[in-house]
């Protein structure tokens, strides 16, 4: 187990790897000393969409650039596996040495906080994620009775009205008004501060992520790009899509449909996926089989990519896949915590941002990253085989 642990940890690193050093026009003038990537130089950076030529010394340093500042030992087991005789084989031992001398007992392996460094999708240099240290894992949750979904004045369930706006188009699911807490207070700090946001307008937002066959629509009409497939099912999720991609899917729906096609903002997305709960996953405290296509967490799963869409059960508000299947791309430009967010549901954007916000996990994740307020960030222009993303329009 422990040998899958870290080969699995190898993996989800490497791509890592591979955004950042995407991030670099000219490969060595982005490295400063020890391999640190300058914060003065992050702003120069220009985004070149390509990997720079192979350099080993180049990998390594960056692959310990991110990790020098964690506290957990896997990430250093991870380093030793990869490079067994690197310059930084002594120092990573001794490291793992004193870790494991000072850890305390912990009954669960897996804690998300403690891999948020290395585990997620390839993020952009800026802003880099260290892990915190291993005493700061989830703390257990105490299972929590659902929320009532939230109801119209007119007495209609949030969700219950499906929409579909043309042949082509998404189903989509209609959704009041309402208001919600946002975030988490006790999971990862970009999570932080827990705050309350209310939804002042009624929206529609796609009961499935986009598919293969509605992305291919949009091919077949000269609006988006060809995504290889590889065999993938039409009923499957697109994905290797970038948020820009994204953006050229929602003009053409809007031009075909004669509706404002939009990414939902973060705040909606969370709204939309909590369905009305208040637990750490929509349907309660604790994982539960069957709910959401991630590793390890029930039937139907495989590993070379996520199953068909609407295979796992519909949260309170019917979406599907809210949680595992691929990282959804939402509005919102990037920020490392929630603090001076809107608190009416809008998007959070920038000037010139390039670096977007991701929900909800992929069929590749665990357990940790299925709950409502799991968020990361991926760079706009770069693709991902586990980002795809959904629609949404304004309710008119």
């Amino acid at each position: 187990m422990m040998d899958k642990c870290i080969h699995f940890r190898i993996d989800l690193v490497v791509r890592k790897l591979l955004i950042m050093c995407a991030l670099c026009a000219t490969p060595w003038t982005c490295l400063g000393a020890e391999g640190e990537f300058p914060s003065a130089r992050q702003g120069d950076i220009m985004i070149a969409g390509v990997l720079p030529k192979d350099s080993a010394e180049q990998y390594e340093l960056t692959f310990w650039d991110s990790i020098k500042n964690s506290d957990s030992a896997e990430d250093y087991e991870a380093y030793l596996q990869a490079y067994p005789k690197g310059r930084f084989a002594g120092l990573a031992k001794a490291r793992i040495e004193r870790l494991r001398a000072g850890a305390p007992q912990q009954g669960s392996t897996e804690s998300k906080a403690s891999k948020s460094a290395a585990t997620k999708p390839g993020a952009p240099s800026e802003n880099k994620r260290t892990a915190p240290p291993v005493t700061s894992a989830r703390p257990p949750a105490q299972a929590q009775p659902k929320s009532a979904p939230e109801q119209s004045s007119g007495g209609i369930v949030a969700g219950a009205a499906e929409i579909k706006d043309c042949p082509d188009c998404p189903v989509l699911v209609a959704l009041t008004a309402g208001a919600f807490t946002m975030g988490s207070n006790t999971d990862d700090p970009s999570e932080k501060p827990a705050h309350r946001v209310t939804i002042a307008e009624p929206f529609a937002i796609g009961k499935y992520e986009v598919t293969v066959e509605q992305w291919d629509a949009c091919v077949a009409a000269g609006a988006c790009q060809r995504i290889a497939d590889d065999g993938r099912g039409k009923n499957t999720p697109v994905r290797d899509v970038s948020w820009d991609d994204a953006q050229q899917y929602v003009k053409w729906l809007s031009q075909t449909s004669g509706k404002t096609y939009r990414l939902p903002t973060e705040a909606e997305w969370e709204y939309a996926a909590r369905g009305g709960t208040t637990t750490r996953h929509w349907w309660g405290g604790k994982m539960q089989p069957g709910k959401a296509n991630c590793k390890e967490c029930g039937e139907p799963w495989q590993a070379d990519g996520p199953v068909d869409i609407g295979s796992f059960a519909a949260n309170p508000f019917g979406l599907h896949d809210v949680n595992g299947s691929v990282w959804e791309w939402v509005s919102d430009c990037w920020h490392n915590s929630y603090k001076g967010a809107p608190a009416d549901g809008s998007a959070w954007d920038e000037p010139n941002c390039r670096a977007r916000v991701i929900r909800g996990g992929s069929w590749r994740d665990g357990g940790s990253y299925m709950l409502s307020s799991t968020r990361f960030k991926y760079d706009a222009s770069v693709r991902h085989s586990q980002n795809g993303f959904r629609v949404a329009r304004g309710a008119k």
